[in-house]
């Protein structure tokens, strides 16, 4: 089939690749030229487990290509996936700029019929609006669908190819039709593709992702009502997943989520409940929960330790807000670190992968160390802020 994929962050290069890899032929567009020479070198923007060698593979044998011609893309591809950036805006709301400026491209590009699929991250009502943009453009007849993503960072290559559901919100029968044949080689373990309407689709992602955001934030509550009382957190945990009905996952107790998704979906749809007038102290609770246990934390080192801590070195293992990712979006370590260099602290920290994008929250704030071991080097005390 033939695919385009618009935007080359972290979800399209991932779609387009593995969508490549079953076979299909795939552009990916981007309107940064310098990331796109870097992709045909080799060169990939993001770490992604078996993401590198993937590309590698079907860029050579012409089944995924890179260019910002976006006109000769959609001219050319059956089904367009949308995988732009949607940032948070200023007021918890998902910004959707760049998909009404893709959508506007796509309706001057297109040429004959094509399934337009809205695979960012979106809130409820998006597709109207994309399909009304279009519209705007052009008398070609096409059809849009929500197709949400659930991959995992650090397993995103793996979800995709081996996914344990696939949600197409389509009220065409075409389009269903089409995106069930692209999706058809994904899923043949039996796995199932989950057809609704386009809203409900636009949905199900935000109540997943904030669902998870607020078991997390629930375990964190848990945990700290353990330490209290004097009860073993961790025993707690065992005998609560072994209930199938709550189950193993998003369970852990720690410093709280981070990343791309679930800081910013709970937020979003915390925003769309505000819109529409309907109760969401859960989800505010979630959130305020998150952002209390990076500050129970410090308070932790600061009970040892003291509020100055300008004569202390600290050793910190783990900058990405998860193992097996270079993304720091919303990490535990940034706030942490940042506290404690407000009391003076000496911050040594090792990160597998993530010391590139560290440079860019704290500079020459703090010392990168060569392992894990150097970071050790005169500490007094070491935490560990990525599982």
């Amino acid at each position: 089939m033939k695919v385009c994929v618009i935007g080359t962050g972290y979800v399209g290069l991932v779609v387009g690749t593995c969508l490549a890899e079953m076979g299909n032929d795939v552009i990916c567009v981007d309107n940064d030229e310098e990331k796109l020479k870097q992709l045909y070198q080799g060169i990939i923007p993001i770490y992604e487990p078996g993401l590198e060698e993937l590309i590698n593979a079907n860029v050579s044998k012409n089944r995924l290509t890179f260019t910002s011609d976006i006109k000769n893309a959609v001219e050319n591809s059956l089904v367009c996936f949308i995988a732009v950036g949607t940032p948070q805006d200023e007021d918890g709301s998902a910004d959707l700029q760049y998909v009404q400026q893709v959508a506007k491209l796509i309706g001057q590009s297109i040429k004959q019929y094509a399934v337009i699929v809205d695979k960012s991250t979106v809130p409820v009502g998006t597709a109207d609006m994309v399909e009304k943009i279009i519209k705007e453009q052009t008398d070609v007849e096409f059809d849009v669908v929500s197709n949400p993503e659930f991959l995992k960072q650090g397993e995103a290559v793996n979800d995709f190819l081996k996914p344990d559901r696939v949600v197409i919100g389509s009220n065409s029968p075409r389009a269903t039709e089409i995106m069930q044949e692209l999706y058809a080689p994904f899923l043949r373990t039996g796995n199932p593709v989950i057809v609704m309407d386009v809203k409900s689709a636009e949905m199900t992602k935000y109540a997943a992702n904030s669902f998870l955001a607020v078991k997390i934030s629930y375990a964190n509550e848990i945990a700290n009502i353990c330490e209290k009382v004097g009860a073993n957190a961790e025993m707690v945990r065992i005998g609560m997943n072994a209930d199938k009905r709550i189950g193993s996952q998003f369970l852990f107790s720690g410093l709280g989520y981070g990343g791309s998704c679930l800081p910013k979906d709970i937020k979003a749809l915390t925003k769309t409940a505000m819109d529409n007038n309907c109760d969401y102290s859960l989800l505010k609770a979630a959130d305020d929960i998150n952002k209390r246990q990076r500050k129970l934390f410090v308070d932790k080192i600061v009970k040892v330790f003291g509020e100055d801590l300008s004569s202390k070195t600290i050793t910190v293992w783990g900058l990405a807000f998860k193992p097996k990712t270079n993304d720091m979006r919303e990490a535990p370590a940034i706030t942490i670190i940042n506290d404690l260099l407000q009391r003076g602290a000496k911050i040594q920290a090792y990160d597998p992968k993530a010391f590139e994008q560290a440079k860019c929250y704290f500079g020459d704030k703090i010392t990168y160390s060569k392992s894990s071991y150097d970071a050790l080097k005169n500490a007094d005390c070491m935490l560990l802020l990525t599982e």
